[in-house]
């Protein structure tokens, strides 16, 4: 059991590399069974709604610094993403998916490229059609959520400058999660490291010794 422990030699590298057809055919193994994986479990279906949010910058800070500037867009960005967690808007999609609000908050629900521009909201399920309702309805359920904090002038102030559109509510994308093609990447990538590894581990034995 010495050679387990000893440092890898040149003749290590010429056994592994002569294995070729051992890591074509393991490739070809893992991708099989990458494919097979995805279309026995498939993962659960994505779509996306965007939101336009314009925080007309100009207008709000028109002849402050830009340091100025920028703690204007975290602060109302940090703003604007607590309201698209918030019970209000959560309790909307809750409503049209009959989905708990705890299980829209813990992986359903992903908010993606909070800032200025267009802010994408995610939503996962195993449906698609339920998937793009929920994707939907959060997108337009917070825009509205925007505009009222606005008129009402409540607890959450907003600046008044900031201008919310939903641009994509309809005929979303929607797509698998993960592609097929990740599952069959992974699977070569896990074949070919574990035939790599195998071929370095098991010693053959030497025919002079038996050993």
């Amino acid at each position: 059991m010495d050679w387990l422990f000893a440092p890898p030699t040149i003749y290590d590298l010429i056994r592994v590399l002569k294995a070729w057809r051992i890591w074509l055919l393991a490739t070809l193994a893992g991708a099989l069974i990458g494919a097979a994986l995805f279309y026995l479990a498939p993962p659960a279906y994505r779509a996306r709604a965007t939101v336009l949010v314009d925080f007309n910058l100009e207008q709000s800070w028109p002849e402050e610094p830009d340091r100025k500037l920028f703690y204007y867009l975290e602060r109302e960005t940090r703003k604007l993403i607590e309201l698209s967690w918030s019970d209000s808007v959560m309790e909307a999609v809750s409503q049209a998916s009959d989905i708990p609000i705890d299980e829209l908050r813990n992986g359903v629900l992903i908010l993606s490229q909070p800032g200025e521009g267009g802010w994408h909201f995610y939503a996962d399920h195993p449906d698609p059609q339920t998937a793009s309702r929920l994707a939907s309805t959060w997108a337009q359920s917070f825009a509205d959520q925007v505009e009222q904090v606005e008129m009402d002038n409540q607890q959450l102030e907003l600046n008044q400058n900031i201008q919310v559109s939903v641009t994509q509510s309809a005929s979303l994308p929607v797509q698998r999660r993960t592609p097929v093609s990740a599952f069959i990447l992974a699977g070569s990538f896990a074949a070919l490291l574990l035939s790599t590894l195998l071929g370095l581990f098991i010693h053959p034995k030497d025919t002079a010794t038996g050993v």
